[in-house]
Parts: C-alpha cells; sequence; structure tokens
C-alpha cells in the first residue's frame, strides 16, 4: 500500500468535495483520475500530496513515501537553466558528486600516504564510487537527455534559463525532473496540456515502459488508454473505483449504472407488492402476525441505491454557413522572425471550401503563429489572403484568457451579440451550463473549463463559414469536448484546427497539414493516416540507424585481424544481408507492379472516374508510393552494408 484513503471527507465554504470516499493506491498501480470540471480531480491530487487535510475520515501513508507533482500552477526558480531543473532529480547523485571532488582536491595537496585520516579518505571514495555507479551516476547526463529530447527540447536550449521559456516549456522542465526523480508516486495534473503529439507518445512509451505508482489527471482519451490500467471517477462527492482503462471503464460504468436501475425497479415492485400485503393482513387479527413479519422484512431490506450521475452537458449547433468562394484562405512564401528566432520559413498553403484541416507538429514550429498571421492578428511577410465572403470565427489558444475579468459572463455576451441576438443571451448561456446566478459571475472567478465554454459560446453569436480553433480542448472536460466535436462534425463551413488531441481529431479532419523545420507538409489523409505515415517514417530512420551502425562495426573489424570464429560470423551476416537484399528487392517489384497497373487505369477515363468515387483511393495511392521510397532506402542501405562485409571479407583473405 501507497496510500489508502477511508471514509473521507472534506468541505469547503459548507459543500461537500468529498463525502466518505475510500479507495487505496497500491505499488505498480496506474490510475486515471477522471471527472468534470470542478469535480475534485486537483484537490484530491492536493491531499495525497498533503497541501490539504480531510475534515473527517483517515488517510493513510506508507512510511518514508516519496511524491512527486506535477501542478497546474507551477513555482520554480526563473534562474536556473533547463539542465539544472532536470539535474536536480539526482540529489543524492550530486551530493556524492560534490563529496568526491572534495576528496579528489583533498589528494591533490595531501602527501601523508601512510595516515589513517589518508586511508579513510580512500575508503571513503570507494565506498562512494560504489554508490555513485548503483544511482546511475555514470550514465546521468545520457538520461537526463533521453528524456530532455523526448519532451521536445532541443540540444541547443538545455542551457537557456527557465525565464527564456513560455509556460509550456516551464512545465515540460518540471515534467522532465519528476521523470528522472523517480518518485515512489508520481501525481500528474494535465501533463499534455502543453505537449505536442509527438511528445504525448513519447511521454505514453515511457510511462507505460516503466514500473511507476502513477496517477494522473487528463482529459485526453487516447493517452489515458495507452497508459493507465485503472480508473478511479470523482463525481458530485463520491468516488467510483474500475480496474480498468479509461474506455473499457465507461462501458463496465454504463453496465453498472443499468443493472442498479434494473434491481431497483424489482426492488421497488417487491416493496410496493409487500406494503399491499401488509396492508390488506394489517386489521385481521389471524393475519396480524403475518402482518409484523412483513414489516419487519421491510425494515431489514437494503435499499439499493442508483449511483448519482452529473448530466448537465452543452447543447449547440453552429449556425449554417454561409457559402464562401472556393479559396478560403491562401499564403505564399510567409516567413515570420522574432528577432533572430525564424518561426516560419516560406510557408505555401491554400484551403479550399468545405476543408476541414488539422495543423500538427512540435510545439514552436509556428502552428499558432500561421494562424495568426493568416487572420492579420500579427505581421508576417509573404502573400495572405481571405477569399471572397469568408466569414471568420476565431477561437484563438488564450482566448478564455483574452475575455474582459471584469464582466460578467451575461455582460460578455451581450456586448459582443448584435442587436437582435441579445435578448437571446441567457438562453444562448444556458446552453453552455450557464444557469440562474452562474450568468451574473464575473469572468476572473471562472474556471478555465468555464471560461472556455463562454469564448465557444461568443462564436455562436455571428453567422460564420470558416471556423479556426487553437487548441480548443485544453480546459474542456470529457463531456465537453464530445460535444464540441460532434458541432464540429455538423459545422458545413470550412475547419482548420490546432490540436494535440487525437482522439479529439480523429474522424474530424480529412486533411492533416504538419509543421517542421519551420516549413509545412500537406498529408491528404486524417490524423489516423498522418500517424501510420509518421510511424513508418520513424521505422525507417531506425532501419537506417542500426544499418549505419552494422557498416561502422564491419569496418572496425576489418582493422583487425580476424580469427576463424569471427570469418564464420561474417560469413553469416553476409548470407543474412544477401537474403534481406533479395526480399527488399522482390517487395519493391510487386509494389510497382500494384503501383503500374493503378498508373494505368488513371490514364484510362472511365477507369480513372470509378478510382476517384472511393475516398480512400489516393491516401492509398500516395502511402503506396511512400512504402516503395522507404523500401528502396532500405535497400541502399543493406548494399552499402553487404559492400562493407564482403570488403571486409576480402582484405580478411
Amino acid at each position: 500500500m501507497v496510500v489508502s484513503f477511508n471514509k473521507a471527507s472534506l468541505f469547503f465554504g459548507g459543500r461537500a468535495i468529498f463525502n466518505e470516499i475510500s479507495f487505496q493506491i497500491n505499488p505498480g498501480d496506474r490510475i486515471g483520475l477522471v471527472g468534470r470540471n470542478g469535480a475534485g480531480k486537483s484537490t484530491l491530487l492536493k491531499l495525497i500530496a498533503g497541501d490539504y487535510s480531510l475534515d473527517e475520515g483517515s488517510k493513510n501513508m506508507a512510511k518514508e513515501v516519496r511524491i512527486g507533482f506535477l501542478r497546474q500552477d507551477l513555482a520554480m526558480d526563473m534562474k536556473k537553466t533547463i539542465m539544472e531543473i532536470a539535474r536536480s532529480a539526482f540529489d543524492e547523485i550530486m551530493r556524492i558528486n560534490e563529496r568526491m571532488e572534495e576528496i579528489n582536491k583533498e589528494f591533490e595537496v595531501r602527501t601523508d600516504y601512510e595516515s589513517d585520516s589518508y586511508t579513510r579518505l580512500i575508503e571513503e571514495l570507494s565506498i562512494l564510487s560504489e554508490r555513485f555507479g548503483i544511482l546511475g551516476g555514470d550514465n546521468l547526463d545520457e538520461s537526463v537527455e533521453l528524456v530532455l529530447k523526448g519532451l521536445g527540447f532541443t540540444q541547443d536550449t538545455f542551457h537557456n534559463t527557465l525565464n527564456t521559456f513560455s509556460g509550456g516549456w516551464r512545465m515540460r522542465a518540471e515534467l522532465a525532473r519528476l521523470l528522472l526523480q523517480k518518485p515512489d508516486l508520481l501525481l500528474l495534473d494535465e501533463p499534455t496540456n502543453h505537449l505536442d503529439i509527438e511528445s504525448i507518445m513519447w511521454l505514453e512509451q515511457h510511462l507505460s515502459e516503466s514500473n511507476q505508482t502513477l496517477m494522473v489527471v487528463s482529459h485526453d482519451r487516447t493517452f489515458l488508454d495507452n497508459v493507465t490500467t485503472r480508473t478511479i471517477e470523482v463525481t458530485m462527492g463520491k468516488a467510483y473505483d474500475f480496474n480498468a482503462p479509461y474506455s473499457r471503464y465507461l462501458t463496465l460504468r454504463e453496465e453498472l449504472r443499468e443493472k442498479q436501475l434494473a434491481t431497483a425497479k424489482n426492488q421497488e415492485r417487491e416493496i410496493k407488492q409487500t406494503e399491499e400485503l401488509i396492508e390488506r393482513f394489517r386489521a385481521k387479527a389471524s393475519k396480524a402476525s403475518f402482518a409484523q413479519s412483513l414489516i419487519k422484512k421491510l425494515d431489514r431490506m437494503e435499499r439499493i441505491e442508483v449511483d448519482d450521475m452529473d448530466t448537465s452537458a452543452m447543447h449547440f449547433k453552429f449556425q449554417p454557413a454561409p457559402r464562401s468562394g472556393k479559396v478560403v484562405v491562401k499564403a505564399e512564401g510567409v516567413k515570420k522572425s522574432y528577432g533572430d528566432l525564424q518561426v516560419l520559413r516560406g510557408v505555401d498553403l491554400e484551403v479550399e471550401r468545405g476543408d476541414r484541416v488539422a495543423f500538427v507538429g512540435q510545439n514552436g514550429q509556428g502552428k499558432s503563429t500561421l494562424v495568426k498571421a493568416l487572420l492579420k492578428e500579427i505581421p508576417a511577410d509573404g502573400l495572405m489572403e481571405l477569399g471572397h465572403n469568408v466569414m471568420v470565427g476565431y477561437f484563438a489558444q488564450d482566448q478564455a484568457d483574452a475575455l474582459d475579468g471584469n464582466k460578467t459572463a451575461l455582460q460578455t455576451i451581450e456586448d459582443a451579440s448584435p442587436e437582435e441576438m441579445r435578448k437571446h443571451a441567457r438562453s444562448m448561456l444556458g446552453a453552455f451550463m450557464f444557469r440562474g446566478e452562474d450568468v451574473d459571475k464575473k469572468v476572473k472567478v471562472l474556471s478555465g473549463g468555464e471560461r472556455g465554454r463562454l469564448a465557444l459560446c461568443k462564436l455562436l453569436l455571428n453567422p460564420i463559414n470558416f471556423l479556426v480553433m487553437d487548441e480548443p480542448t485544453n480546459h474542456l472536460d470529457m463531456n465537453s469536448k464530445d460535444v464540441l466535436k460532434q458541432s464540429l462534425q455538423s459545422f458545413d463551413g470550412t475547419l482548420l484546427v490546432v490540436s494535440h488531441d487525437r482522439e479529439f481529431l480523429e474522424g474530424l479532419v480529412t486533411k492533416t497539414i504538419e509543421f517542421r523545420d519551420h516549413k509545412v507538409k500537406t498529408i491528404l489523409g486524417g490524423i489516423e493516416y498522418y500517424l501510420e505515415q509518421r510511424k513508418l517514417e520513424s521505422m525507417r530512420e531506425v532501419e537506417a540507424k542500426s544499418a549505419q551502425k552494422n557498416v561502422q562495426k564491419a569496418k572496425e573489424e576489418a582493422a583487425s585481424g580476424l580469427d576463424y570464429k569471427e570469418r564464420r560470423q561474417l560469413e553469416k551476416d553476409l548470407r543474412s544481408v544477401v537474403r534481406k537484399l533479395e526480399e527488399v528487392e522482390q517487395e519493391i517489384e510487386n509494389l510497382e507492379e500494384e503501383i503500374n497497373a493503378w498508373d494505368e487505369q488513371l490514364a484510362d477515363p472511365q477507369e480513372c472516374k470509378a478510382l476517384m468515387a472511393d475516398p480512400d483511393f489516393y491516401p492509398k495511392y500516395e502511402e503506396k508510393k511512400s512504402v516503395v521510397g522507404g523500401k528502396m532506402e532500405l535497400w541502399e542501405q543493406l548494399n552499402e552494408e553487404k559492400e562493407a562485409l564482403e570488403s571486409q571479407l576480402s582484405e580478411a583473405s
């Protein structure tokens, strides 16, 4: 047991945040903590970390448990570098290293080699060196570099101070420190909010491959499914514990509630029948004892409770989109720099009416910058123009924070509404879960999720046909994200969305634009197709590195003499490479035959029309050509390896 709660209760302002909740975290548990915005998820993490104390019930911790807590509100030393933040995870290693340096400096000036104190220093240095190795001190920088690069930092930023980075990158630095620290219990509060897709996937793999005891709050369904094996839902003061990842938990939760409803219905029927019998026999002396036994039976009956569910949800639909010109937005040769930092470098882009586009790529590659440049929010070099009759609806990444904090929710909507829409302001706010006194709350006291919903409400006030959304899901809970996705799927205009949420993008977009090396690459397919292509590319990179290592190894061995055993191994390796070459050649031949057959069909107008009727044809065609390219690269690498092995064998003869 790492930590356990027994009938734990916590009250804020007379409201029960938790009411007699009980659960236990065991070593190796990987728990997803889910629930609506405001349900108490972050509060529960703070209870575990010791920030809050319970009002009732008990919390028990194992002795000397080390807790690592990634908070949403970070307090960090802004003068430290990224490398210093990461290396601070190794407190004991750093202390040992400092002491070893002190001893070595002392050795430089001491000459009393036969003294007892000199002998004790040698013994201490030996013990420290052994402990240093056990803790991984010899590979410390390698471990730090691996984690920092996995989270998106580049080598040239390792020694930049924290105050030169945005809040999202500071969070990454703290996350790197916690991952390197390897605490007994790792608490992560929305770790994916400021990560791009590549970093999220790296973090998923890192956490999945470790035996880390973990509790994570996240609204990223895919991340939870890939990282966690258990789900705890907090809702309406209660906690529900399921031994399953998020998607499976949803099914189990629904099945449990259906069983509760059916059982409760049967029990109500039984109670009603028993009460009717009691009334019938109560007045009859001969049946009085029977009536009393029925009354006692009812008193002893444990009433089945159906779990309360928070069924509140947004419900809205975008207005029909006025028709725009065919080209919605066009960009040619767009460049943008901030001082010496070049963010965009000669970007060309065209979005047509009806396109549903996702901007993806590492943070800092210019996704939000290009959006702002296209919409004239910031100046940039190059051609950028909107098409005929384009009406833009823009949800900026900081949209929720850009709202006037001194206005109420009602004033915010009324002031932004056309005259004819103002009378509907209250009903519109109701559709976004602002009811009763909520509409009179000032924006500055609203939660991040509430401000996000208010910003979405503003989008509905005017007709639009080009909807641009920059990270719209960051502060939305699961239910609100689902409602937003459904509304966007039914939106009949042109959509451009910047997002790192794979599950949100699935089935929503049909074109993916990747930002890399300050340029853009268009992939004619949705996020699923894009991720498949990235995996293929990553596999080719791994194969290339492997082949290069084998070539280098062969060259190094050629420089030294070979014994019989080594020669036999080289011959075996050569046969293996030749066999792989033949296999790859056959695969290339088969693929090219398929592509040639398609090319012949495309040259025939009738057959071409039939092929193009299939919306999946072109992505499959491009994917096949991409696979051929990858196989050709692999063929070249294998051929180089073959030549190196042949050369080595020749020199050894």
